[in-house]
């Protein structure tokens, strides 16, 4: 994972592998783009074959600042500039947002900015702090995408559940309308009031749902569940997969004062999918980790439903 972090920037703890530019405090759009490595451009320049052939309706994605080709897109393709991406929150947030992690995935290829939201919650006792991400492209490999991470201050764990009346995330394809579709976004994420609203409300249906010890662990069975099919050597990956999350929801230190209950079990989920290692660790290990904080976790998703279906 080393080499796919290029430049960022962070506050408090190390990140991923301790690379980046410690900070004392939250920065600004303008400090944050210089902090992180991101106060450069993207030009498009024409493309020819060895031998002086044109190819036409494709152009090259190149940085400015040191000549590296990002990617090759079509003519379709438009491009955001970093500098957009932070306008872009500046305008979300309003004046004075100030940004936690920012920085850039293989080689300039994918950036990221992660700030803040003015706004902490209480629910069931947490404070809640919700971060906006923006996350982008410049290989043509993926849409401009923005999401609402909501994070229990106590433990960091992210809370980002996949609700259905409350949408939490947006994305867009680098067209021509790209701007435009920025400007739903808008107004769109400006209402994560709703999403917030939302969220706090399931969280206390959750409350509701009383677990005695047996019942936890007969859910901590069915969302890592033991197949016929696997060999020896993955019953045993299981079992010990089983057993952290034992670990995660009777003994975890910021869950002690938590009554045994779906909120419980669903922030052990939570816990053991950011922080728990996985069994082999591959190279991009870490970013996964990122791209849930993008997308969301399918097992903490799964320990909802499974809560859920409790009730």
């Amino acid at each position: 994972m080393a080499a796919d972090v290029e430049t960022m920037f962070y506050t408090r703890e190390k990140p991923w592998h301790g690379l980046g530019v410690r900070v004392a405090e939250a920065l600004s759009s303008r400090e944050a783009l210089a902090a992180a490595g991101l106060d450069w451009k993207v030009e498009q320049k024409g493309i020819r074959t060895e031998d002086g052939l044109e190819a036409p309706g494709f152009w090259a994605n190149v940085r400015d600042s040191d000549g590296k080709v990002l990617g090759i897109v079509s003519d379709r393709y438009k491009v955001v500039q970093n500098e957009e991406a932070f306008a872009f929150t500046d305008r979300l947030l309003g004046e004075g947002v100030r940004y936690e992690t920012a920085g850039s995935l293989n080689g300039g290829r994918k950036v990221w900015v992660l700030a803040r939201m003015p706004r902490e919650y209480i629910m069931l006792g947490d404070r809640i702090s919700p971060y906006m991400v923006f996350s982008n492209s410049h290989d043509g490999s993926g849409a401009i995408k923005v999401a609402m991470t909501p994070v229990r201050v106590v433990c960091s764990n992210t809370l980002n559940l996949a609700l259905s009346t409350a949408a939490r995330s947006w994305s867009a394809m680098h067209t021509s309308r790209v701007r435009d579709r920025i400007g739903e976004a808008e107004s769109t994420l400006l209402l994560a009031e709703r999403y917030m609203d939302t969220l706090g409300r399931e969280l206390e249906a959750l409350s509701r749902v009383k677990l005695t010890d047996a019942k936890a662990r007969e859910a901590i069975h069915a969302l890592l569940p033991l197949e016929e099919s696997m060999s020896r050597t993955q019953k045993k990956n299981v079992e010990r997969q089983r057993e952290d999350m034992e670990l995660r929801y009777f003994e975890a230190p910021d869950l002690r004062e938590v009554p045994k209950n779906g909120y419980r079990f669903v922030n052990a989920a939570s816990d053991f999918a950011t922080h728990g290692k996985p069994l082999r660790d591959s190279g991009n290990y870490k970013e996964n980790l990122f791209s849930r904080v993008m997308d969301g976790s399918l097992l903490t998703d799964r320990a909802h439903r499974l809560m859920k279906k409790i009730a």
